[in-house]
């Protein structure tokens, strides 16, 4: 199973009732965001003149160079499957791809909010949300889910709840006669990286010139991810040594700023 979803060109409307519905299901601090709907054009392509926009969230992708970068140590968990009870049993960091039903998910208890995913995601679907911050981390890492709770309770995700023109279909992409996988057939499309390949499983469909917009603006380029990766080894040892001022308490919350000031150095 490959949990995905279509976004419908032709019906999205932009009124912002997915963003509003994903705020308010998730808690999601101003001025962050899971979710998101950017207006593009009005502007000429090769198709003529266009005018759309761009529904964005997570792409839950095949390939997951977020989950890659993590630079907490692994460890096994225990997964079920929603629908039959099966259960696998896997290593994991503090973010991964779920092996029943392919979404990209997150441990905010694990998390150390050094926001390497974060970095290492070309669609900026993640960010760290300070609102959760705890006596390890400024926050953690926030993102779109799917609405994983939701879905598991044979629910949809509220953004597509929340679509007042069901311009939003969520389903099963590995099913062949899933809605989601119609779509397919008839040409919808992911934001694929440049000179790359993810897999990602939030597809778009829309008319010609909507489409060629879209794409215009928004392909991105994979992230550097030997910067992403030192950042990565940094927080690896910012986070301890955080602990340690805190536990001998040596120049008190200076001392703190001072050690988090190495890793925004180096980001530099």
């Amino acid at each position: 199973m490959q949990y995905g979803m279509i976004i419908d060109l032709k019906r999205c409307v932009g009124c912002h009732a997915c963003t509003i519905a994903c705020r308010a299901e998730w808690e999601v601090p101003v001025p962050y965001q899971r979710d998101w709907v950017k207006r593009l054009g009005p502007t000429m392509t090769d198709y003529g003149m266009a005018a759309t926009y761009y529904p964005g969230l997570c792409n839950h992708c095949d390939v997951t160079p977020c989950v890659s970068v993590c630079p907490v140590d692994a460890v096994e968990r225990i997964f079920t499957d929603a629908k039959s009870g099966k259960t696998t049993t896997l290593k994991v960091t503090a973010t991964w791809k779920d092996p029943f039903d392919g979404t990209v998910q997150v441990d905010k208890e694990r998390c150390v909010g050094c926001g390497a995913c974060a970095d290492a995601c070309p669609y900026g679907a993640r960010f760290v949300n300070p609102a959760q911050a705890d006596e390890n981390s400024v926050g953690k890492v926030d993102k779109c889910t799917y609405c994983k709770p939701r879905v598991d309770q044979g629910l949809v995700p509220s953004c597509v709840l929340a679509c007042i023109t069901d311009a939003r279909i969520f389903g099963d992409l590995d099913d062949p006669n899933s809605a989601v996988s119609q779509y397919v057939k008839n040409g919808a499309k992911g934001l694929e990286v440049k000179d790359g390949h993810l897999g990602p499983n939030t597809l778009y469909f829309g008319t010609k010139k909507d489409m060629a917009l879209l794409f215009a603006e928004y392909t991105p380029k994979l992230a550097d991810m030997d910067s992403v990766k030192r950042r990565a080894m940094m927080a690896s040892m910012v986070k301890p040594a955080m602990r340690k001022v805190q536990e001998i308490g040596v120049l008190g919350l200076a001392g703190a700023m001072l050690v988090k000031g190495l890793s925004e150095n180096d980001e530099k």
